[in-house]
Order: structure tokens, then C-alpha cells, then sequence
């Protein structure tokens, strides 16, 4: 294999989706705390209260009604609340890490812990404590914090008074992402500003849907000023240690044209640059894409933009590039003749794929074309910060989880990986989603499992919390311990 020696082997989470301790600790709530469970047919929703004091429910990413604020609703399960307890089991778990030997932890600091509506001018001190020793713990066990700073968790009181629509919020970004960077000098080196920045516009036409002008008006203002408190944040980030090492973060999503017809080729090229390029170009070379004026018409779009962000962006650039990386997709302009539907998932059946149950097409090849198309395009020091299969486990009788299943998904993408390195890729480190299991960002389930350790709780939350070790948890360790040399499976 040609992983480098120091290569950055380990697993990823979220804050909203392991952490818990919803209200605890000084910390306010965030959307994802009024967010309820779903499954890969029931959508999630956000409860709030109207302004005559009557309980409602919304889909995500659609608008609070007007005079509305989010609120906890009789009967209603919100799974991100109680997740599963990292905030009591964290020295635990971080064990457990060390022992499969990773070399990495991503993780995300709740934005609301830290500060509890996101507007104050002081930081909440039990917060900063709770990530302070994480951090200390990992150091313990020389396992190397990567650390998002946003990652879908803007306090819900930012989110009540016009979240990322409004420019402020650049502002009470950047004093968050200040007090990260001061707080943890020397015991963080690795950062990511936005989690998957780009979902903004790339999910905006999700199941059949067909945008407005209006939320597509919404959703590229959100994302430039998303655009600018990064790279504001990385000029901070720089200027407080010039050891941090910060990167974006990309849903990378790999796309073909369904067919050899050249309006499907076009059709792959835009998407590409709506979905993968817009981000990617502003964050690495500092500038928006010449096709973005392409964009904008499409949709009358007109921003908030002054030269002072344009300056921000060609100033605050990041060091690596970093991106998720599940599956692939396929564009077309004729009707479908067989569809895939699922979580966060529709369009095209690639009939040369396999899908999971959930609807993810199962193509590590498309790991590698996006890991080469992406170095020549940016030629950064690349990361994969998420790459993994959610599936149903099952314990058998005397404890043990088969999971061949995903060992099998792992190791043909660690394979392709090495080959695009042997093809001159600079990729620094894989972190798997997740390494625990976790709540499901898009289903809120449990039994949608990612992690190499089984956490006992179902989709209602109710269970032991024990932890313990899947097969895959012995596999993975034997590719650290071997730097990728050993995929062979795991056996006792």
C-alpha cells in the first residue's frame, strides 16, 4: 500500500448527532433539539410554537411561520437531545478509539454550548471546560482532535431571528469560531469551518421538488455569508497560531451522465459546478467561478456582496480540502425509466451499482475519480472527514455484531484511495462516519447504524447505552495498525 507514514487514520461525529446533554451544562438549544425522529419514509420535523400559542411542525429547511418559535411538543421524540451521551461517556468512548488506534478524532463543537443563543458577548464557561478536557483526553491517548466548527447546529435563537439570511450572523459566527481558536490553542491543530457547505444549494431540488426563484435567492445569500465568516475565520484561525491547519468541508457527491447524450453531459458538467465547484472554488482559490453569473440568472438571483468580502474571500483561503463522501448520483434530461428513492436520495438507477437500504449507491470507484478530480482541480492536501454505510446490525445471542457487510464497504474504498495516492493524490487522512453509532442526521433512526461500536439504543431512545465492539471495530484496527496494509477480513 501507498498510505504515507504519518496518514491520519480514524472516525468522525457530530456534536448534535453523540453528544446529549441538550441542556446541561449551561448550554442553549439548537434546531436539531426541536428536531424529531423520521425513517427513510417519514420525514423529519421541526415543532414549533405559533403566535396565538398553538403547537405546529414544519419540514427542515422550510420557514418558520412568522411571530413562531421552536418548541419541545408532547409526544413528540427528539433523538438529538439525548443522542448517545458522549457528553457522560466521552472518556469512554475515547478509549475505545485508542484502542482501535486512531490517529484522528473529528468531532464538532456545539456552537449553543459554547454560547447559548449564539449572540453573547462572553462565552459560556461550563462549555468551554467540557470541550477543553475532550481535548485534554484525547491528547492522553495521542489521538489528534479534528475539530468542526459548525456543523448544523446554529442556536435556535439565531435561527428565530433570521439565521444565516442576515449578515450579523457573519459576526456572531466569527466571535464563536474566535473564542474556538483561542480557547484550544495547543491542543487543536486541525480545523473545518462548515460541515458539507454546500448543502445549501445542491439539496434545494431533493425528491422531485423544483425550487423557487425565491429560495434560490435565499440559499445562495446564505451561503455567501456562510462563505465569508469562513474565510474570515480562517484569517483568525491563522493569525492566533500559525500552526492551525484549517480546511472546508464538502458533501462530495460523484456524478455521471446517465447516457452519451450531449444535453446529459451538459447537465452532469452544471451540476458539478452548482453542487461541488461553487464551494470548493470560493474556499480554496478565494474567488467565485466564472460560471456563477450562469447561476445567478438562472434564478434572478441578486446578492449582498461588498468589496470587503470579496477581499475576505481571496484573504481567507483554506489549507486542505476536506469532504464526505457516500456514494455517486447520475444526471440525465429524459424520463426516468427506473428510479432510486431514499434518504437524502433521488433520481437515476445506476444499473451497474448495488444500493443499500436506504437507497445509497454503493461505488467506491467513485471515491477515486472525485479524490483525482478534486487534487488536479485545487491540488491541496485532501481529507476524507466522512465516508461510511449506515445498515441494520444484529446482535447475536452471545453479544457479537457480524458486520461483514461493512468491512466489505471499507476496504474497497480504502483500496481505491491507495490507488488514487499511487496516482499522485496528496490525501493526508480518512475519518469514517461515524466510528460510534450515532443518531441519523437525515432519519433521526438508531437502527441506521454507521459505527465499528454498537451503541444499545433504539430509535426511541430507550436502552442500556452499553458499548461494545462489532467485528468491524477488530478490522479497522488491524488497518491502522498495519497503515492500510492488511484488509484482509477480520477473524478471531
Amino acid at each position: 500500500m501507498s498510505f504515507p507514514k504519518d496518514f491520519l487514520w480514524g472516525g468522525a461525529t457530530a456534536a448534535n448527532q453523540v453528544e446529549g446533554g441538550w441542556n446541561l451544562g449551561g448550554r442553549g438549544p439548537a434546531l436539531t433539539d426541536f428536531t424529531t425522529g423520521g425513517s427513510v419514509k417519514e420525514p423529519r420535523y421541526e415543532t414549533f410554537i405559533d403566535k396565538d400559542g398553538n403547537p405546529g411542525k414544519k419540514l427542515q429547511k422550510t420557514p418558520l411561520p412568522e411571530g413562531a418559535h421552536y418548541a419541545v411538543i408532547d409526544g413528540c421524540h427528539y433523538p438529538n437531545q439525548q443522542a448517545v451521551d458522549f457528553y457522560h461517556h466521552y472518556k469512554e468512548d475515547i478509549a475505545l478509539f485508542a484502542e482501535m488506534g486512531f490517529k484522528t478524532f473529528r468531532m464538532s463543537i456545539s456552537w449553543s454550548r459554547l454560547y447559548p443563543k449564539g449572540i453573547e458577548k462572553e462565552p459560556n464557561k461550563e462549555g468551554i471546560e467540557f470541550y477543553r478536557n475532550v481535548f485534554e483526553e484525547l491528547r492522553k491517548y495521542n489521538i489528534e482532535p479534528l475539530v468542526t466548527i459548525w456543523h448544523f447546529d446554529t442556536p435556535a435563537y439565531i435561527e428565530e431571528h433570521g439565521g444565516w439570511l442576515k449578515r450579523q450572523t457573519i459576526e456572531d459566527y466569527v466571535r464563536f469560531a474566535t473564542t474556538c481558536f483561542t480557547e484550544y490553542k495547543g491542543l487543536v491543530k486541525y480545523w473545518l469551518t462548515f460541515n458539507e457547505i454546500n448543502n445549501t444549494v445542491m439539496f434545494l431540488n431533493m425528491f422531485g421538488k423544483t425550487a423557487t426563484d425565491k429560495e434560490y435567492q435565499d440559499a445562495y445569500q446564505i451561503l455567501h455569508y456562510q462563505l465569508v465568516a469562513s474565510a474570515k475565520a480562517v484569517q483568525i484561525g491563522h493569525a492566533i497560531d500559525q500552526e492551525n491547519m484549517i480546511g472546508c468541508m464538502i458533501c462530495g457527491i460523484t456524478r455521471y451522465p446517465a447516457t452519451c447524450d450531449p444535453e446529459d453531459i451538459l447537465k452532469n458538467r452544471y451540476e458539478w459546478e452548482k453542487g461541488i465547484f461553487y464551494c470548493g472554488d470560493v474556499q480554496c482559490k478565494g474567488r467565485y467561478g466564472t460560471y456563477v453569473k450562469r447561476l445567478w440568472d438562472e434564478h434572478h438571483v441578486h446578492l449582498d456582496i461588498t468589496e470587503e468580502d470579496l477581499l475576505d474571500l481571496e484573504a481567507g483561503t483554506v489549507d486542505m480540502y476536506t469532504f464526505s463522501y457516500y456514494m455517486s448520483s447520475l444526471e440525465t434530461t429524459h424520463q426516468l425509466k427506473d428510479k432510486v428513492s431514499g434518504n437524502f436520495v433521488s433520481g437515476a438507477r445506476n444499473e451497474y451499482l448495488t444500493y443499500s437500504d436506504w437507497g445509497w449507491a454503493f461505488d467506491p470507484k467513485g471515491l477515486r475519480y472525485y479524490l483525482e478530480m478534486i487534487y488536479d482541480r485545487y491540488e491541496l492536501p485532501l481529507m476524507i472527514v466522512e465516508n461510511g454505510l449506515g445498515a441494520y446490525d444484529t446482535v447475536e445471542e452471545d453479544g457479537s455484531i457480524h458486520d461483514q457487510y461493512r468491512i466489505d464497504y471499507y476496504r474497497e474504498h480504502i483500496k481505491e484511495m491507495n490507488i488514487a495516492i499511487e496516482h499522485g493524490v496528496d490525501l493526508i487522512g480518512y475519518t469514517t462516519w461515524g466510528c460510534i453509532d450515532l443518531v441519523s442526521a437525515g432519519t433521526g433512526e438508531m437502527r441506521k447504524r454507521y459505527g465499528f461500536i454498537y451503541v444499545d439504543m433504539d430509535d426511541e431512545g430507550k436502552g442500556s447505552m452499553k458499548r461494545s465492539q462489532k467485528d468491524s471495530f477488530y478490522w479497522y484496527k488491524q488497518v491502522i495498525a498495519s497503515n492500510g496494509d492488511k484488509l484482509n477480513d477480520f477473524t478471531e
